[in-house]
């Protein structure tokens, strides 16, 4: 039997890896379409942008782990993430503004966190598993300031 080590992972652990990978960079196409459509909202844009370059660091840290372990990361979302920012641009377009962005936003956090705790259930004691927490730990503020900021925007 061998040890799973972050330069020696398990198949299991790199095709999660590639999932958590697709959905950071759906996560971070999906910022940057909210905050073109958020109406020159400062605050929103401002948070849109920081989340959409941690959602890119995140995505860069697990292609860095797929990478070592001679596979080549994933570099593109998913359907599903190209649907949903389709969706995005079609609200906004239809004047949904910063309440119903945000209401996709936090669509969107909820959907990802929910990717991360299933990783985190199904691969307790994986090699990566540090790297998993603290990306969730930045996850789950980024989904309450969403959150507070919905709140705050009437969605």
């Amino acid at each position: 039997m061998t040890v799973e080590t972050k330069t020696n992972l398990t198949d299991e652990s790199l095709t999660m890896l590639q999932d958590l990978i697709s959905v950071n960079l759906d996560s971070e196409k999906g910022f940057t379409e909210v905050g073109e459509h958020c109406g020159g909202n400062t605050i929103v844009i401002g948070l849109c942008e920081e989340l959409a370059r941690q959602r890119a660091a995140n995505a860069r840290e697990l292609q860095a782990l797929v990478g070592i372990n001679g596979e080549q990361p994933e570099e593109t979302g998913t359907v599903a993430g190209t649907c949903h920012r389709f969706l995005l641009d079609l609200r906004g377009k239809l004047g949904g503004g910063v309440p119903v962005m945000m209401i996709e936003a936090a669509r969107g956090e909820e959907f990802i966190k929910s990717k991360y705790e299933a990783a985190l259930k199904e691969h307790a004691g994986s090699a990566v598993t540090d790297v998993l927490n603290r990306q969730y730990v930045g996850l789950q503020d980024a989904y309450t300031r969403i959150c507070n900021l919905k709140e705050v925007t009437n969605a």
